[in-house]
């Protein structure tokens, strides 16, 4: 038996049609417009990775030449090496043909590409970055939930009066502090690097003896992160306390904590998730500070030893590393939040 189109039918199929076609290219249009302002400011960092360390002091070439003996001839040679002997004109479109080819260039102090030192250091960047990430936004969430739907009480008070606290603590002197104590006063943690000498990669011992050297570094990082995600969920989660869905929910007779959890959490959470990737890439690229208290061997490090130098290349390289995760972040935390939030969708 065949369907037969009815008018009624007709006249449906084309208001279903002419619903979806707008949503679909209104998303087309959000979509590549985030997409263009995340290329302009990607080309605006690549401009400023250039530029910007260029007028950082210090001679990179005579470090190294204090490093060792050398003649104003190897001087100069060394300078032609690295392509320091040309105009900033030629070295800047250097610079922009090796970005985008991918060349990252040679850098001065390790004598390695650029992103061979960037994909080795990534790894333990992402490891303690990505730890902290996830403990800061459960332990933030759960607590800033919590605050809200007991506002006023001594739990909200504490919660909100020590996180407040600790993200007004600089986070240099938190890490120096944990280090002092934990690490140099009671030893109960390593003060320093990624690993043990001497442990056996690939083992379980290998594993525990990374986690310990995890603890100081993520808890400062942590510290200093969670009070975002439990203020913004606490004020989130408060809004939407006087909502009249709940009141319905609860005339239904549903229990408090099922409201909170079923209803009033899941609304208050949209506000919460798009600062959650965009901290996420401020966090990665915030490590310079943790990493190098605790001399963990990610970028964090690796970019404060390039700024020491200065190291040029390294420091173009971490630069636009840092940057780029940060402006993909951005765009990742537009889209989800535009498929959670339908008022965002309709505008």
């Amino acid at each position: 038996m065949t369907d037969t189109i009815t008018p009624v039918n007709a006249e449906v199929h084309d208001q279903k049609l002419a619903e979806e076609s707008p949503t679909r290219s209104s998303f087309l249009g959000y979509f590549g417009t985030k997409l263009g302002g995340a290329l302009i400011s990607l080309v605006m960092v690549v401009l400023l990775g250039f530029f910007a360390f260029r007028v950082l002091p210090g001679d990179p070439v005579r470090r190294i030449a204090q490093e060792r003996p050398m003649s104003p001839e190897q001087i100069a040679e060394l300078r032609r090496q690295y392509g320091l002997d040309k105009p900033v004109t030629q070295q800047f479109l250097d610079y922009l043909v090796n970005i985008f080819t991918g060349n990252l260039g040679e850098s001065y102090v390790y004598r390695t590409p650029v992103s061979e030192l960037i994909g080795q250091y990534l790894g333990p960047t992402l490891l303690l970055t990505g730890t902290s990430a996830i403990i800061a936004i459960v332990l933030g969430l759960w607590l800033g939930q919590r605050a809200a739907w007991r506002n006023g009480s001594l739990f909200d008070k504490i919660a909100t009066g020590t996180s407040l606290t600790l993200w007004s603590v600089p986070t240099f002197w938190l890490a120096l502090i944990l280090l002092m104590i934990f690490g140099g006063t009671l030893r109960w943690f390593p003060t320093g690097g990624m690993v043990s000498p001497g442990v056996e990669p690939g083992t379980f011992a290998y594993v525990v003896d990374v986690a310990r050297h995890m603890v100081l570094p993520v808890v400062t990082m942590v510290a200093v992160v969670f009070a975002q995600y439990l203020m913004v969920m606490r004020a989130s989660l408060l809004e939407e306390k006087s909502s009249d869905y709940l009141t319905t929910a609860r005339a239904k007779g549903l229990r408090d904590d099922l409201v909170r959890r079923r209803h009033a959490v899941p609304n208050a959470l949209l506000p919460t998730v798009t600062l959650v990737f965009m901290h996420i890439g401020g966090l990665v690229a915030g490590a310079v500070t943790v990493e190098t208290v605790f001399s963990w061997p990610g970028l964090g490090k690796l970019t404060y030893e390039a700024i020491s130098g200065p190291d040029m290349p390294l420091l173009q390289g971490t630069f636009v590393v840092f940057s780029t995760i940060i402006i993909v972040m951005n765009l990742i935390a537009d889209l989800i939040y535009r498929q959670l939030d339908p008022r965002v969708r309709r505008a």
